[in-house]
C-alpha cells in the first residue's frame, strides 16, 4: 500500500459586512484610534449582524473551502468545529452546520473548545482521524461571534475582538513529503488570565450573573501578553526542532492574530523578517480560533503560499492552550 499524507485540500473564510473602526469605538467607550493602534495594531474589526448566527458565518466559510477543494458537502464524513461561542449550549454547532450545509447524516460532527488555539487543535484532531482511514474527507471550521461575549463598556477588551470564520477541507494524498507534517499541542493550565466566568456549572446563568457582567470576556492583558510571547515562541521552536528545521527554512509563519506587538515579538524571537510573517490583525482584530484559518486563506489567495513551501501555524488561547502546525504545500 502506498503511504498517504494528510493534506489541506482547500480553504475558505468569511467576515461579516459591518466594519467597526477605532473612530466609531471612541464614540462608544473612552478610547482613541491612537490608543488602540499603539497597544494592539488594530484599526478596525468586523461585527456580525444581530441576527447573524455563529453557524451562519461558519457555513459561508465552509462553502468557500469546499469550492476551493473541488468537493461537495456530500463528500464530507467528518466535521470538527472549534468555537466557544456556539449558537446555543446544545446541540453542538457542528450539528447545526451539518444541517445547513447538507452534510450526510452518516458523518461524525462535534465541537471542541481550545479558544484561540482552536483551529490548530481541530486540524490535528481531524487529520489524525483521517489518517486512520476511518474517515475520508474532513471539514474543519473555526468560528467565533465574539461580539456576543464582549462588554462594550470595557475598553480593555472591547477594542480587541471581532467576528469571523475560517475553514479547511482535509483529505489524503499519495504524494510523499507534503501536507501536514506535524503538530505540537499543549496547555499551561491557567484559568485566571483569560476567561468567561458565567454560564457554566460553576456560575449558572442568573439575574445576578447577568447584572455582574459574568458572561463577558475577562482578561488580564499585561499578563496574557507576557505568557503569549513565550509560549508561542516555544511552540514554534519545538516543532521546528522536532523536524530538524530552522526558522529560515519556513516560507511563511501564520500566527494567531491577537496583537501586533505579540506578532512582532514572535518574529524577533524567530529572527524572521516581517515579510515572512503574515499579519492581518489591523483589519479584523482578534477573531480567536478563526484568526489562523482566516489568515491562511488570505495568504493563499494573495499568492503568499506556493507549492513546496513550508508554512508554520502557531497560536495561543485561553486555558492557556497553545499549538503549532507545520505544513508543506
Amino acid at each position: 500500500m502506498v503511504p498517504r499524507s494528510t493534506v489541506i485540500l482547500g480553504t475558505g473564510s468569511y467576515t461579516p459586512e459591518r466594519i467597526l473602526t477605532n473612530e466609531e469605538l471612541s464614540r462608544m467607550v473612552d478610547t482613541s484610534d491612537e490608543w488602540i493602534v499603539t497597544r494592539s495594531g488594530i484599526r478596525e474589526r468586523r461585527i456580525a449582524a444581530p441576527e447573524e448566527e455563529t453557524s451562519d458565518m461558519a457555513v459561508h466559510a465552509a462553502k468557500r473551502a469546499l469550492e476551493d477543494s473541488g468537493l461537495k458537502a456530500a463528500d464530507i464524513d467528518l466535521l470538527v468545529v472549534a468555537t466557544f461561542t456556539p449558537d446555543m449550549r446544545i446541540p453542538a454547532v457542528a450539528c447545526v452546520i451539518q444541517q445547513k450545509l447538507g452534510i450526510p447524516t452518516a458523518a461524525a460532527c462535534f465541537d471542541l473548545n481550545a479558544a484561540c488555539s482552536g483551529f490548530i487543535y481541530a486540524l490535528d484532531v481531524a487529520a489524525s482521524m483521517v489518517a486512520t482511514g476511518r474517515y475520508r474527507k474532513a471539514l474543519v471550521v473555526a468560528v467565533e461571534k465574539l461580539s456576543s461575549v464582549v462588554d462594550w463598556k470595557d475598553r480593555s477588551t472591547c477594542v480587541l475582538f471581532g467576528d469571523a470564520a475560517g475553514a479547511a477541507v482535509v483529505g489524503t494524498s499519495s504524494e510523499a513529503g507534503r501536507g501536514l507534517l506535524g503538530t505540537r499541542l499543549g496547555a499551561v493550565g491557567n484559568t485566571e488570565l483569560l476567561f468567561i466566568p458565567g454560564g457554566g456549572s460553576t456560575s449558572p446563568a442568573s439575574p445576578e450573573s447577568v447584572a455582574n457582567g459574568d458572561h463577558f470576556i475577562k482578561m488580564k492583558g499585561k499578563e496574557v501578553f507576557k505568557v503569549a510571547v513565550r509560549i508561542m515562541g516555544d511552540a514554534a521552536r519545538e516543532i521546528l526542532e522536532q523536524h530538524g528545521l530552522t526558522a529560515d527554512q519556513i516560507a511563511l509563519v501564520i500566527p494567531h492574530q491577537a496583537n501586533l506587538r505579540i506578532i512582532e515579538a514572535l518574529s524577533q524571537q524567530l529572527r524572521l523578517p516581517a515579510d515572512r510573517v503574515f499579519v492581518n490583525v489591523q483589519h479584523y482584530g482578534n477573531t480567536s480560533g478563526a484568526s489562523v484559518p482566516l489568515a491562511l486563506d488570505e495568504a493563499r489567495k494573495a499568492g503568499r503560499i506556493r507549492s513546496g513551501d513550508l508554512t508554520l501555524l502557531v497560536a495561543f488561547g485561553a486555558g492557556l492552550t497553545y499549538g503549532s502546525a507545520l505544513i508543506r504545500w
